[in-house]
């Protein structure tokens, strides 16, 4: 089940809006079929193994990190291809949430005879699956909010210059996270101040996240690098109702999907953006920030992860915050999170955390 886990990760940041799951296929404690989701979400896993597996599948165990699908989408039901293949045993950490599955492709295998385990893996499996459940349950992906900033917590000088706070090992893992996601997403200022890429780079990776901005008024650059690539690669920008017209005609014209969200207090409302990007399909954002979009997304408690990156430098009050103003009067209603890794890379020092429920 780790082997299938570690294969299903292969699929992150390429399958949305379906779920990245992996598969093996063992005859007599031999791999006699390995897959995972495809790019787009098609074929699934199962099918990808089977296939490659032929008739060593018959009468083999099939690991696979999600219930096996039981209707019929755009391609037949992965639990009838099992059956078809002649599988005996079905290990499978824990059920899908999607209601036209739910433990209804467990016990068609079972129905057919096929003995179904659950429950190994469940915790490494729900990780790995959150931000698809969460965009079937609540309508939205999940967030990851990632901040680069000095020992004291400030992502540039009070001048603006941030390249580079962090070292080349650091950059290079945020590389890594974004080809696990299925969008980048940051703020205007950051799209002003920083004219930033948002694409994967020095990973010999072919496919390239979404590229998403949030600007209420949509002011931002129209010569910027997002506005000149935006037809090589897809940018979406969220806006608010009083987006002037002819700059919404001139975002479309470059390529760009414009994604209208509600404001709260001449803000875009942050549950309003991701609604709008779980309706669109994405069930993985990763945030780059900057600190008055971070500071919008805790406070409404919608950060699931949080990945620090900390530099051995200070700059001082005077440096620009990693997080804009939250209006904390006391300690218990700051948003808490819980360590779940901490390590260095390179000169800095990378820590992960989860969000407190």
């Amino acid at each position: 089940m780790a082997h299938a886990l570690t294969l299903g990760r292969r699929g992150m940041g390429r399958t949305w809006p379906n779920p990245a799951v992996g598969c093996v296929i063992v005859a007599q404690g031999r791999i006699v079929g390995r897959g995972w989701t495809a790019p787009g979400g098609r074929p699934h896993a199962e099918t990808r193994a089977l296939q490659q597996a032929g008739e060593a599948a018959r009468g083999a165990t099939a690991y696979v990190t999600l219930e096996p699908c039981a209707h019929h989408g755009q391609t037949p039901p992965c639990a009838d291809a099992l059956i078809a293949a002649g599988i005996a045993r079905v290990v499978a950490p824990l059920a899908d949430v999607d209601p036209r599955i739910a433990g209804r492709g467990f016990a068609r295998l079972r129905a057919a005879g096929i003995d179904v385990t659950t429950n190994i893996l469940t915790d490494d499996a729900a990780r790995d699956h959150a931000g698809f459940f969460l965009r079937l349950t609540q309508g939205r992906p999940l967030v990851t909010l990632k901040l680069a900033s000095s020992f004291d917590g400030r992502i540039a000088t009070a001048s603006g210059e941030s390249q580079w706070i962090t070292g080349p090992q650091a950059r290079r893992y945020v590389h890594a996270l974004r080809s696990r996601h299925d969008a980048v997403m940051v703020g205007a200022g950051t799209a002003r101040a920083d004219d930033p890429s948002l694409n994967v780079r020095g990973l010999g990776v072919t496919h390239q996240p979404v590229r998403i901005v949030i600007s209420r008024l949509l002011d931002l650059p129209l010569m910027g690098h997002l506005a000149r690539t935006a037809r090589e690669q897809t940018v979406w920008v969220c806006h608010g109702p009083d987006a002037p017209s002819e700059t919404r005609r001139a975002w479309t014209g470059l390529g760009a999907v414009l994604l209208p969200c509600r404001e709260v207090a001449r803000q875009l409302d942050p549950a309003s953006i991701l609604e709008g990007l779980g309706q669109a399909g994405l069930t993985r954002v990763f945030c780059e920030g900057g600190g008055m979009l971070a500071a919008s997304l805790l406070s409404a408690g919608l950060v699931d992860e949080l990945v620090g990156m900390t530099a051995g430098l200070a700059l001082g009050a005077e440096g620009r915050p990693a997080i804009g103003p939250l209006g904390l009067d006391q300690l218990r209603k700051a948003p808490h999170f819980i360590l779940q890794d901490t390590r260095a890379l390179g000169p800095d020092i990378l820590h992960r955390w989860t969000r407190s429920r």
